[in-house]
């Protein structure tokens, strides 16, 4: 709360914040962000480079049999460089070079997004490291229009409680503010333990996504 006198002219400022935190505004997220490298090593850069794209050329089949659109898949780095073993005697030995690709993937399809994740892993085998697989907000339009609907409703009646405390009356509102900060979720990858390792399948928690709405309104008061 802030009220002063300024060129006669008197200022109620107050602030509205409305999460997701009710259960109306609880937001399921509606993709799956999967981050993953394809890394090997042999005994030239040449081969090292050939072998990781040959292996990224089937994780990225893999993706685009699963139904992923080309424009959610995209290479993030791309890497080559030699790898050494040491010695207690502080000794060096070329093992050889390491070649890696690094893949930034969308999963639209949350239904299938351990699925999708499976068959990139069965593609690829052991040259494929997940990195992350993170359920994430791609359409927040909704979320934060209803969000801004209840800040804007919070900040109103809080600002009539003090008009009516103060014994004056709410004029013209001169300024708004607004920040919207979606809050992130938390990486998951499980497995169904329920099943023999050799045919467990990846499930995909997606949990519930918060967007947040902060706005400042600032009216003139009167009386």
């Amino acid at each position: 709360f802030f009220s002063s006198r300024r060129r006669h002219t008197r200022l109620l400022t107050v602030t509205g914040v409305q999460t997701c935190a009710l259960p109306i505004l609880k937001v399921v997220p509606d993709g799956v962000a999967f981050s993953f490298a394809v890394t090997l090593i042999a005994e030239s850069t040449k081969s090292a480079v050939a072998a990781v794209a040959a292996a990224a050329d089937q994780a990225r089949t893999a993706l685009l049999d699963a139904g992923v659109d080309e424009a959610d898949i995209a290479t993030q780095s791309a890497s080559v460089y030699p790898e050494y073993t040491y010695g207690s005697d502080g000794s060096q030995t070329l093992k050889g070079y390491r070649a890696t690709q690094n893949f930034a993937v969308t999963l639209r399809d949350t239904d299938r997004a351990g699925e999708t994740v499976d068959a990139v892993v069965a593609a690829s085998g052991d040259a494929v490291q997940i990195n992350s697989v993170t359920p994430v907000l791609i359409d927040t339009t909704d979320a934060t229009n209803d969000a801004r609907e209840k800040a804007i409703d919070s900040a109103k009646s809080k600002a009539e409680d003090y008009a009516d405390l103060l014994d004056v009356d709410l004029g013209d509102v001169l300024v708004v503010t607004e920040v919207s900060a979606p809050s992130g979720v938390t990486p998951i990858l499980a497995r169904d333990g329920g099943m023999a390792e050799s045919v467990a399948k990846t499930q995909i928690d997606l949990g519930v996504q918060e967007v947040s709405v902060t706005v400042e309104v600032r009216w003139a008061l009167s009386n």
